[in-house]
């Protein structure tokens, strides 16, 4: 059961991933989550370089769909000026919204990737899904009500899979 919340992979930030390492595994389409893998909980809306980065993702042929557990309001106020399709309330870490979010985009799950800032929701789901995962530090060390009591949890799993080896990961 523990293994189904061990990422794939991860990055200290998403501007780690590149289109490159992307289509070097064969993938076509990222499932992104949006609060603190993108940016912080509290920004309404990309930064720069986050703009930036969507644009060599979308240019390099890589579809992007981001998949949120927060409401509609927040998910497309930031999602529409990017013109990236988005699904909001997703209830991570159920597979219906990653599937979904698959489907939408025409792909199979083995082209798709989901990234994500919590072991709890993202990687949960990613892999339940059996989807390629990438686990992100988070953007900003504060979170909403729910994640800051998801993220307990988070930390004695991440304790685990660094003493067992399996995880570098860094606060």
């Amino acid at each position: 059961m523990l293994k189904h919340f061990l990422p794939d992979q991860h990055a200290k930030s998403i501007f780690e991933i590149t289109p490159v390492s992307l289509k070097d595994k064969g993938i076509k389409g990222i499932i992104t989550d949006l609060d603190n893998t993108l940016v912080e909980w509290d920004r309404p809306s990309a930064t720069p370089k986050l703009i930036n980065w969507f644009e060599e993702i979308k240019h390099s042929g890589i579809s992007v769909t981001i998949v949120s557990n927060n409401k509609e309001n927040r998910v497309k106020y930031f999602s529409e000026p990017l013109g990236i399709p988005y699904i909001f309330q997703a209830r991570k870490p159920m597979r219906r919204a990653f599937h979904r979010a698959m489907m939408e985009m025409g792909l199979k799950k083995e082209e798709t990737v989901v990234i994500g800032d919590q072991l709890l929701t993202d990687v949960l789901g990613g892999n339940l899904g059996g989807f390629h995962t990438i686990l992100v530090v988070p953007v900003a060390q504060t979170d909403g009500f729910w994640t800051r009591f998801n993220r307990k949890i988070e930390r004695r799993l991440l304790d685990m899979f660094r003493k067992q080896g399996k995880l570098k990961w860094e606060d």
